[in-house]
């Protein structure tokens, strides 16, 4: 039985393992990793007040609704941050993106991240009045989630170009005298010229062929394909599995597979997040079920590989006085850590990488806790969560409930659990036998 794990380990190392690593090495991946990451303050920070706005308690909510002052409510104020804050996504995931790319580059990030934003504002269409006359403003639906795609074309392009530009040396270059931050701006002249007049041109193009904005456009035709990845329950389940495998390989699963797919579940987190304000949000009014919040609190509790579960599940073993030394070393070192979604101590203390013994419930439970969410959903058993982003650190059980603003949520998640526990139990056992068996010196080949 050990010769045949070494076998299958073998194989992964040999074939899988070289794929795995050039994903989550290929640069335009980390620029939109990187992107989005700079943007989750903001977004956290929305999920904050909208989460305030709309506290299911009558009396608050009554009361921010009625406590007006100069004709401002308090809920006007909670709604004016969460727009404000989830509203520009899109433009500082492009400056984000484009920072990262250039930088991986060796090259200055803040300047290709400001000729990005340029170049963001100069392809997105003004606001218009009655009679289409362009008023000095942008509409928050084209900066928001709704941009990401344009967000992640520009921000790669524009970075792209700008390194380009600066590794071949094409750049004005002032005398050492000149203080380094207007040398760097002189730099950026001729880089920043070609990026900018190129979406002026692009927006020429869309504008007087009568072609719309290159917003839909690009939504349009991406949404589709990618749509059936990430806003579907089979596509989800294909990146949930593979989430599990590049984990299992020892590569950050969500820093190559969420990705290309966390665009379509944050799009449609905003989308949920706007018909919640409106009091719209089921099924029949466009609702989304896969989000964000249903990735991030009711599929990966535990972190990757719903390992809350496993954590628990070694926990029992302890507590029934079964377990191997290094399981009861492990259950105190793996249980809080685990609470809080953070797993990197039960996947390279375990180990679960590369540890055939537990591969087939690490990317079961997460699967079955994509169908049972979905299913819940789909029937109305559980609201669709409200676009609130909670913390991907806040512990299950509270979360649910902060994500859908009802009881429900927190039910759902706890039904999860325990469905997880008895998926890693038996395997569990097992491990903990062959440990048991280690330890004693009784294991052969």
């Amino acid at each position: 039985m050990q010769k045949n794990n070494n076998s299958d380990e073998g194989f992964v190392e040999k074939h899988l393992m070289p794929i795995a690593v050039k994903l989550s090495t290929f640069k335009p991946l980390i620029a939109i990793r990187d992107g989005i990451t700079l943007a989750m303050p903001l977004i956290i920070i929305g999920s904050v007040f909208l989460i305030l706005g709309s506290f299911p308690i009558t009396a608050w909510t009554d009361w921010i609704a009625n406590t007006i002052f100069n004709g401002v409510s308090i809920a006007d104020i909670f709604t004016k941050i969460t727009n404000g804050s989830f509203g520009i996504l899109g433009l500082i995931g492009c400056f984000g993106i484009a920072s990262s790319y250039s930088e991986q580059h060796k090259t200055d990030g803040k300047a290709a991240g400001v000729i990005a934003v340029a170049a963001y504002f100069v392809v997105t269409p003004s606001i218009l009045t009655g009679d289409d006359t362009p008023l000095e403003g942008m509409p928050y639906e084209y900066l928001g989630s709704q941009g990401l795609f344009i967000a992640i074309i520009i921000g790669l392009i524009s970075g792209g170009l700008f390194q380009w530009f600066i590794n071949h040396d094409i750049q004005i270059k002032m005398p050492e005298a000149v203080p380094p931050a207007v040398a760097s701006s002189f730099s950026a002249l001729i880089p920043g010229a070609v990026i900018i007049t190129l979406f002026g041109a692009v927006y020429a193009v869309f504008a007087w062929a009568d072609l719309g904005n290159i917003h839909d456009l690009i939504l349009n035709v991406l949404s589709g394909p990618l749509g059936l990845l990430g806003d579907t329950l089979v596509g989800t389940i294909i990146a949930v599995m593979l989430n599990s495998l590049f984990w299992f390989v020892g590569i950050h699963g969500a820093n190559v597979v969420n990705n290309i797919i966390s665009p379509i579940w944050l799009m449609n987190t905003d989308a949920n997040r706007q018909l919640f304000t409106e009091g719209i949000l089921d099924l029949e009014h466009q609702g989304h079920i896969i989000t964000q919040p249903f990735i991030d609190n009711f599929v990966f509790m535990g972190g990757g590989g719903a390992t809350l579960g496993l954590v628990i599940a070694i926990t029992i073993l302890v507590a029934m006085r079964k377990s191997s030394k290094q399981m009861k070393t492990l259950a105190p070192l793996t249980l809080t850590p685990g609470i809080f979604n953070i797993n990197e101590p039960t996947m390279f203390g375990m180990p679960i990488v590369l540890n055939m013994s537990l591969v087939i419930p690490f990317i079961l439970a997460p699967v079955v806790n994509a169908i049972t969410t979905y299913t819940a959903m789909s029937l109305e058993l559980v609201p669709l969560s409200t676009g609130a982003v909670v913390p991907w650190t806040m512990p299950p059980i509270l979360s649910g409930f902060l994500a859908t603003n009802s009881i429900a949520g927190s039910v759902l998640q706890g039904v999860n659990l325990i469905i997880d526990i008895l998926i890693y139990l038996p395997f569990v056992s097992t491990f903990n036998k062959q440990l048991r068996l280690e330890e004693a010196g009784k294991l052969t080949e």
